[in-house]
């Protein structure tokens, strides 16, 4: 196998660059849950009433309560992080559409609270717990959390569409602590593989040791070429 140094010191390059890690989606469901937890903790709207028996009140409504999936969907996106890192292919595929779910869930309650296309004055009045005889003299709404949402939501839809557009070749972070027999039946299919489309590149030194240790011999060859590795 000295031979074939050259192909197997270049081989892991090339197949460093095939492999990539889906870290822009990473990154974006990332802020996406740091967004959406920050905007679960900030007011979405101030009602102020009065029931003519006591002093007019004023109530804070945070976007917890506002929208009470808020925080729990931040913690799905979390979640959603660690299956990435753990998937590959079509599972990992499943997981960029249960993300690009979480986002148009996310969007709704703050596209209409800024759009007014809500009863925002019931809502508010019915979340502040105000009673049956009180009247609703004003409603502001803050607009920074609502569109701090729409951003959280729009991060975790491009997350998606990467999740979704990922080649089936894309790397998963457990790949190196793979089982053995798993990882050695691994190497044998891509050394079968090798065999039947004849590719210009090498395989990595890892597969052909993996290879070996399965019982299959990587130098031999299938075809005919006359640059077959004859022993």
């Amino acid at each position: 196998m000295t031979d074939q140094q050259p192909d197997s010191s270049a081989a892991p390059s090339a197949a460093r660059q095939a492999r990539r890690y889906p870290v822009g989606a990473i990154v974006l469901m990332a802020l996406a849950a740091a967004a959406m937890w920050g905007s679960s903790r900030l007011t979405w709207v101030t009602v102020s009433s009065t029931d003519g028996l006591t002093q007019p009140r004023t109530d804070e409504l945070l976007g917890s309560d506002w929208f009470g999936a808020l925080t729990p969907l931040a913690l799905v996106l979390l979640t959603a992080v660690a299956a990435v890192l753990a998937t590959r292919g079509w599972p990992r595929r499943i997981v960029g559409i249960l993300v690009g779910l979480v986002a148009a869930v996310t969007a709704v309650p703050s596209f209409a609270l800024l759009t007014g296309s809500g009863a925002t004055e019931e809502r508010a009045a019915t979340l502040a717990e105000l009673p049956g005889r009180a009247t609703v003299t004003d409603v502001v709404v803050a607009p920074f959390p609502a569109w701090l949402t729409l951003a959280a939501a729009a991060a975790a839809f491009v997350a998606a569409v990467l999740l979704a557009r990922m080649p089936e070749q894309s790397a998963r972070l457990s790949g190196k602590y793979d089982n053995p027999v798993f990882r050695r039946a691994a190497a044998t299919e891509q050394v079968a593989k090798r065999d039947a489309d004849a590719p210009a590149g090498g395989l990595s030194e890892r597969v052909l040791w993996d290879a070996l240790d399965a019982g299959t011999d990587p130098t031999e060859e299938t075809t005919d070429e006359p640059g077959g590795h004859d022993r």
